[in-house]
């Protein structure tokens, strides 16, 4: 790689920062914010740095290696893919396709290469039992997305750059840059919007970092927050302040709200939520008398044992108050690339509960069970029983519930194999580690993030380093497994034309594929004069055709549909080559009708199914708030769920692990400043340093989420350094959300005593 200065996003977060890479002497020498990224402008969080890290980190693996009796020894890469491809097809042989498990974790959303290639790779494996982060994260937003616009991953996102008054509803912007909201510099956009009269109103349980900067921050306890959200629905009905807006005209069934509100007032809900009646009416009103207004959730409220009716009432009431596609309120992106339409016109719109699990018969979404029963299917015999496993950039034994129960399930397993250039806490059970390049070694666009963005742009980085001829990237590794497995399912030859596709698939890449669908899209192929002669046929396609059909999607999605007309055009990989810093694509802008994808073109305001759910919303008001102290999640800046603590940049300072608790708590548990707790459940139990602190709500206990890296056998030094204890230890996989299958990562019931070393060593 040339000397110089070289332009990316970095990769390591939802953020999407611009950073500007000096390199000397193929080394990198600093790494800061790109001012001339238009989404950023400048901005980076310390987790950028960490991409120099992450690139010279010696720990990191660079060849394949396999589990002996005297340890980990290096292969070469076909004796590898052999080896894996053989034992995969053993175990689908014998047990039948359903006996592998897949498990894909959250950094394979941040690389295209392996987005293009995860799915030739699981048609491969053909296995039903599919798992990913999503269900630890943002499954209810997904499914809330199906049942209300009819495509999982049309989100709805705030126009923060435009707002007069943000509502952040157990959500930590500070520290994740945004989750399903892409917003670098979110401290700097903050500023402005306090800087033209607008205000932010933060509702948690922890007054977390992005709590300290509201202009009013309120207590809720964890797990109630659909009773909060259903109380301010009751308002706006009872205050005769429903005000759909132009969303009126293509909404339905607001009655059917209305009616399911009935029962929870303000002051019902009040004792339940620890928020009082006239708090809760004030922020309701606030909402709907702010003409620039959004109410934004994340993941306090999905990950608790009412996330699916939660997030479902959070997109209420935005509608309800006329923010949805409305300046300044939530809006829809218009990225580049439109995995949405695309998705659409092959059908491929999402998917709930057209199956369900072997043991715990939990629902799939989108052809994935819930992680929080990988154990389940692994550990219970029987037909359908999961005898190997995949993990590709995943660590579920951190970022899972009931690591313990994981680690056990995997350790018995048949066979498994892991994509991942880390030896971690999961794929140290692995008969086989197959190490992809690092971020700075492939191309980069981010598909996913930029449909979550509050600013619509495009930015394509070229690969800063050479891999080497003897290392892999993931796309190509999950590609070349796929293909030796199609082979050995056809007894060992394809089809002369399947063989030939195969191989053409390999040799060309992602990019090629990534370069047509910036040629396709809204701000693709600018025609020139052509568009005269062209356009009278996209007119006519679009007037004939009905809805449904895959030309009528076709030109629909394209730039010659008159919706994108004044878009800029002439976007490719070569366009974005030129423009190394990203395209300003504009802001947010309406979108709706046009946008909803279900079938009668309206927003399904009130689904049956969210509806039925209410029997157990009513049992919770009715139930007295217990005694109990609950365990609820937390998020710091400089770490990213289970990864990226191998960088000593990163884990150095102040110790981040600890359990914050209230002082009123601490008292009542015997738990001084400089103890240590011990924090259990029937799951388990950890030690870890206590904080005590008011920025916790009394009841409430806080343990940071990704850590635990004390377990014997992986390769990461600064991280075992700086272990930490895993929340997921003592969390339950018995805890779903059953409207959804959602982990209940939020208010478990934890018990909390003083740790005593001595005491340790004579129970020992």
């Amino acid at each position: 790689m040339e000397n110089g200065t070289h332009y990316r996003t970095c990769h390591l977060c939802e953020a999407m920062c611009g950073v500007a890479i000096e390199v000397r002497e193929g080394h990198v020498t600093s790494i800061k914010g790109d001012e001339d990224d238009p989404l950023s402008q400048g901005h980076i969080c310390p987790k950028a740095v960490a991409l120099q890290d992450l690139h010279e980190d010696p720990e990191r693996l660079r060849k394949p290696v396999r589990r002996t009796t005297d340890g980990w020894q290096e292969m070469e890469w076909d004796e590898a893919f052999d080896l894996v491809a053989s034992r995969l097809h053993r175990v689908r042989k014998e047990h039948g396709r359903n006996s592998i498990g897949a498990y894909l974790g959250n950094p394979n959303v941040h690389n295209h290469g392996s987005l293009v290639a995860t799915m030739p790779f699981l048609r491969a494996l053909g296995t039903q039992n599919r798992f990913s982060a999503t269900s630890n994260d943002q499954l209810p937003h997904m499914l809330a997305s199906l049942e209300m616009f009819g495509h999982q991953i049309l989100f709805p996102i705030p126009d923060i750059d435009r707002t007069e008054l943000f509502i952040c509803i157990g959500a930590n912007p500070m520290a994740s840059n945004g989750s399903l909201m892409t917003v670098p510099d979110f401290r700097g956009r903050l500023k402005a919007l306090k800087g033209r009269g607008g205000k932010m109103v933060v509702v948690d349980p922890r007054r977390t970092e992005t709590g300290k900067l509201a202009d009013e921050f309120h207590f809720i306890r964890p797990g109630t927050d659909a009773l909060l959200l259903m109380a301010m629905v009751h308002t706006l009905f009872e205050e005769d302040m429903v005000n759909l807006g132009h969303a009126e005209q293509w909404t339905k069934d607001v009655d059917l709200v209305r009616l399911a509100a009935l029962g929870f007032t303000p002051e019902a809900v009040s004792d339940t939520t620890g928020m009082p009646a006239a708090d809760i009416r004030n922020l309701a009103r606030q909402l709907a008398t702010t003409p620039r207004a959004a109410l934004y959730t994340r993941m306090g409220t999905s990950t608790q044992a009412f996330g699916g009716v939660a997030t479902w009432l959070a997109y209420v009431l935005n509608i309800l108050t006329g923010k949805l596609d409305s300046t300044g309120g939530m809006m829809f992106t218009q990225p580049a690339i439109d995995l949405i339409a695309l998705g659409g016109m092959s059908g491929q719109n999402g998917h709930f509960g057209k199956r369900f699990s072997r043991v715990k018969k939990l629902p799939e979404f989108a052809g994935e069970y819930p992680s929080s029963t990988i154990a389940d299917e692994i550990l219970t015999p029987g037909e359908g029983q999961i005898r190997a496993f995949v993990t590709v950039a995943g660590n579920p034994v951190l970022s899972s519930p009931n690591g313990g129960r994981l680690d056990e399930a995997f350790a018995g397993l048949d066979f498994m194999v892991s994509v991942d250039y880390y030896l971690n806490e999961t794929t140290r059970h692995a008969d086989v580690i197959l190490p992809p390049t690092a971020g700075l070694e492939r191309s980069h666009y981010d598909l996913i993030f930029s449909m979550f963005a509050v600013r619509n742009t495009a930015k394509y980085s070229p690969a800063l380093f050479d891999a080497g001829k003897d290392t892999r990237h993931d796309w190509q590794i999950l590609l070349e497994l796929a293909h030796r497995l199609e082979k050995k399912r056809k007894g060992g030859r394809l089809p002369l034309r399947s063989e030939m596709g195969w191989r053409a698939f390999k040799q060309i890449g992602p990019d090629p594929i990534l370069d047509l669908m910036l040629r396709a899209g809204p701000y693709g192929a600018n025609i020139g004069p052509a568009r005269g002669l062209v356009q009278p046929a996209i007119d006519l396609v679009m007037d004939i055709l009905p809805e449904r059909h895959p030309l009528r999607s076709l030109a629909k999605m394209s730039p010659l549909n008159r919706h994108w007309q004044d878009l800029p055009k002439g976007l490719s990989i070569s366009a974005l080559k030129e423009l190394p810093n990203g395209v300003d694509l504009g802001p947010l802008r309406p979108c709706m009708p046009g946008r909803l994808f279900t079938r009668d073109g309206k927003v399904n305001l009130a689904p049956r199914r969210y509806l039925q759910d209410l029997g157990r919303l009513h049992a919770l008001l009715q139930a007295p708030p217990a005694d109990r102290l609950l365990l609820i999640g937390r998020r710091h800046v400089r770490s990213n769920n289970s990864w990226m603590h191998n960088s000593q940049r990163l884990v150095k300072g102040k110790e981040r692990c600890t359990l914050m608790i209230h002082p009123k708590d601490a008292a009542r548990c015997g738990l001084q400043a400089g103890d240590s707790a011990e924090v259990g459940s029937t799951s388990g139990q950890i030690v870890l340093p206590v904080e005590i602190t008011e920025d916790v709500m009394a009841g409430v206990v806080s343990i940071p989420h990704g850590w635990g890296h004390h377990r014997e056998g992986t390769g990461q030094s600064v991280a075992v350094a700086h272990a930490g204890a895993s929340i997921n230890d003592v969390l339950s996989d018995q805890e779903i959300d059953p409207l959804v299958g959602t982990s209940v990562l939020n208010g478990q019931t934890v018990s909390v005593k003083v740790w005593r070393a001595d005491r340790q060593r004579k129970q020992a």
